[in-house]
């Protein structure tokens, strides 16, 4: 079986991916909390919901995904909507503060706030995550 690993980035890939998200949860019967009804049969048995979500120790259903923007208000209409405990905290990533489209603003914040934290925290963030989620596959 393949399984797929989705990565959304920015504001539309963040927006588009909760929309996708919550699609895919209705279409494999998985429920915002990532259960699945134990009554529940998908295609007769059929588990390609495999192919998008990993499933838990305890049961639970985890989409293979990340959310990545530098600003962080999309991201956090995810964290806190309806589907905020299918997505596990690390795969949320969002940076501290938004450019508004301008190069320069967006420029001088990363310089602003050094090496350590900015967009470089974010890339380090997304490549770990990329890491153990390839690993896991």
């Amino acid at each position: 079986m393949r399984e797929a690993l989705c990565i959304h980035l920015g504001q539309g890939g963040v927006q588009i991916g909760n929309a996708c998200w919550e699609l895919f949860c209705l279409e494999h019967g998985i429920q915002p909390d990532g259960q699945m009804p134990s009554d529940k049969t998908i295609g007769g048995g059929d588990d390609a919901f495999n192919t998008f979500f990993s499933e838990t120790g305890a049961g639970k259903h985890v989409p293979r995904c990340v959310m990545v923007d530098l600003e962080p208000t999309v991201v956090d209409e995810v964290r806190t909507g309806t589907y905020r405990q299918l997505f596990h905290p690390e795969q949320l990533i969002s940076g501290k503060e938004d450019a508004a489209n301008n190069f320069a603003r967006g420029r001088a914040c990363d310089a602003s706030v050094g090496d350590d934290d900015g967009i470089h925290a974010v890339v380090v963030a997304v490549c770990l995550l990329l890491l153990v989620l390839l690993l896991l596959l």
